[in-house]
C-alpha cells in the first residue's frame, strides 16, 4: 500500500503593498479569500463566550495590549509612515493615540443601573456583549481607527474581525499581532484582502455588529450587506468640513492652525477643512497667507526627518485630486499657489490653494480628500453660512474670529456633529463623535462609543408576593 500523504494547504495568494513616495512595492500582504471568513467567524464566536464573562481580566488584558502598542512605536511607525506616506513625526503621534485610546476604553464601566420610574417594581438595567464585531477602516489613518473599533468593541465584551485597507495592510497587521499576544486566542483577527472579502464580511450572517469608516457610496453597500442579517452598523462616513472666518479675524494669527487644519495628513482627514470662506474685503489676504505656506512647506518622503508634507496615500487617491484641481481650473479658478502634480517619482502633488473658485465645482461640493484647499469669498455672514450648509455632508465646521462670541453664536449654526472656534479637527478621547446627513450613521467616542457596541438587559423584580 502507498504511505498516506497529507494533502499540502492551499498557497495563501498575496499582493503588493506599495511605498506612496516611490510609487514601487515594498513589500506583500496576504490576499484572504471570502470563504475563509466562515471559520474565522466561528472562532471570534467560540471566543467570545470567554472573553464577555470576566470584566476584570478584559480591563487587565487591554492595558497591557496598549503598553505593548506604546512598546512597538519604534516598529509601528516607521511601516505606518513606509505604507501610507505620513511623516514619522505624524506616524508616532498616531501610535501614540492607538495606546491611549486603548487605555481609555479599557477603563470605562458599563455597570448596571436602577430605573425609578415610582412602581414598586425594582427595575436594572444591565449592559451585554453583541457578539462577534465586523470593522472595516480606510488608509488614512488606519492605526487610529483600527483602535477606534476594537478599543470599545473588545472593553465592551465583544470579539472583533478587522479588515484594513489594502493600501495600509502591513502596520495594521503588526498592530494586530502586537495587541493579540496580550489578549486570548481569536479575541481580535485581523483580515487582509482585496474585494470581495470585505462585503463578505459585512453581511456574513455570524456578525452581529458592522462599524466602518469610508466613502458615503461604500457605507451605503455595508449597510446593505450588513441588513441582510439585521446586523447593527455604525459609518463614519466622508466630510467637507466649511470654516467660515468673521470680519474682525486675525489672518496672520491664524493662517498657521488653519493652513494644517486643512494640510495635515497631506488633507486625508474626513474632518479637515476643505473650504474656506472669507469676508470679501479680506479675501485677497486670506488667500495670500494660505499660499505662502503652502508654497514654503517641505514636501517629502515621510521617513526624511525634514519633511513637513507627505506624499498623497495612493495612486487613484491622486487621480481624484488632479481631477478635482483640473475642474477646478478649467472652470474659471485659479492656483494662488500649487495647482499641479509633482516631477517626481511617487505620488506627490503641490499643496494648492485655489481663488476664484466657482461654488458649484465639485472641488467645492465634494470631498476632494487631498493638498487642495478651495478658498471663498462672500459678502453677508448669512450667505456663508448658507453656503457652509450646503452640502450633503455634516462631520465638521469651525469658525474663526476675534469676538469668540459671536463666533460660537454662528457655530451654533452650522449643521454638522462637532463646530470647532478658532481652531479645527482636535478632539477628545471622552467626547462623542458623529455626523449628520451623509456624514454618518451613530456615534463613536466616549461612553457612546462603548454603550454602541453593548446592548441593555433589563431585569425587573417585585419582592414578596405579588
Amino acid at each position: 500500500m502507498p504511505a498516506h500523504r497529507t494533502r499540502p494547504a492551499p498557497r495563501q495568494e498575496r499582493f503588493a503593498v506599495l511605498d506612496p513616495a516611490t510609487g514601487e512595492p515594498f513589500d506583500e500582504a496576504p490576499d484572504q479569500r471570502p470563504d475563509e471568513l466562515d471559520a474565522i467567524v466561528a472562532r471570534a464566536h467560540e471566543a467570545w463566550r470567554g472573553w464577555r464573562a470576566d470584566p476584570a481580566a478584559r480591563t487587565a488584558a487591554l492595558l497591557a495590549a496598549a503598553d505593548a502598542v506604546a512598546a512597538a512605536e519604534a516598529d509601528l511607525a516607521p511601516l505606518l509612515t513606509r505604507e501610507q506616506g505620513k511623516p514619522l513625526a505624524e506616524s508616532a503621534a498616531e501610535v501614540a493615540r492607538t495606546a491611549a485610546r486603548m487605555r481609555y476604553f479599557a477603563r470605562l464601566d458599563a455597570g448596571p443601573r436602577p430605573i425609578a420610574d415610582g412602581r414598586p417594581v425594582r427595575s436594572e438595567i444591565r449592559w451585554r456583549s453583541l457578539g462577534p464585531v465586523a470593522a472595516i477602516v480606510p488608509w488614512n489613518f488606519p492605526l487610529q481607527l483600527a483602535s477606534a473599533k476594537f478599543a470599545p468593541a473588545l472593553a465592551a465584551g465583544n470579539t472583533m474581525i478587522l479588515k484594513p485597507s489594502p493600501f495600509t495592510p502591513l502596520s495594521t497587521r503588526l498592530l494586530g499581532s502586537v495587541v493579540s499576544a496580550a489578549l486570548p486566542e481569536d479575541v481580535l483577527t485581523i483580515v487582509t484582502g482585496h474585494e470581495p472579502l470585505g462585503a463578505r464580511l459585512a453581511s456574513h450572517p455570524g456578525i452581529r455588529h458592522v462599524t466602518f469608516t469610508g466613502s458615503v457610496a461604500t457605507g451605503r453597500a455595508v449597510a446593505g450587506g450588513a441588513a441582510a442579517s439585521l446586523a447593527r452598523v455604525t459609518l463614519e462616513l466622508g466630510g467637507n468640513d466649511a470654516a467660515v472666518l468673521l470680519e474682525d479675524v486675525d489672518v496672520e494669527r491664524i493662517a498657521d492652525r488653519l493652513f494644517w487644519a486643512a494640510f495635515r495628513n497631506c488633507g486625508q482627514i474626513c474632518m479637515a477643512v476643505k473650504r474656506v470662506y472669507a469676508p470679501a474685503r479680506l479675501y485677497s489676504d486670506v488667500v495670500e497667507a494660505l499660499a505662502q505656506r503652502a508654497r514654503t512647506v517641505v514636501v517629502g518622503a515621510g521617513l526624511d526627518p525634514d519633511t513637513q508634507l507627505g506624499p498623497v496615500s495612493n495612486a487613484p487617491q491622486l487621480a481624484r485630486v488632479e481631477r478635482y484641481t483640473a475642474r477646478a481650473l478649467a472652470d474659471g479658478g485659479r492656483a494662488a499657489a500649487g495647482g499641479r502634480r509633482l516631477d517626481r517619482p511617487g505620488y506627490f502633488h503641490a499643496p494648492t490653494i485655489l481663488a476664484d473658485v466657482p461654488a458649484d465645482s465639485p472641488v467645492v461640493t465634494e470631498e476632494q480628500f487631498g493638498p487642495v484647499l478651495p478658498v471663498l469669498p462672500y459678502r453677508d455672514l448669512d450667505e456663508a453660512v448658507e453656503a457652509a450648509n450646503s452640502t450633503g455632508f455634516g462631520l465638521g465646521g469651525s469658525v474663526w474670529g476675534t469676538d469668540a462670541d459671536l463666533a460660537e453664536t454662528v457655530a451654533g449654526r452650522l449643521e454638522c456633529g462637532t463646530a470647532w472656534v478658532n481652531h479645527h479637527a482636535e478632539l477628545s478621547l471622552a467626547q462623542p463623535f458623529a455626523g449628520i446627513k451623509e456624514s454618518g450613521v451613530g456615534v463613536a467616542g466616549g461612553p457612546w462609543g462603548l454603550y454602541g457596541n453593548l446592548r441593555p438587559f433589563v431585569v425587573h423584580r417585585l419582592d414578596g408576593e405579588s
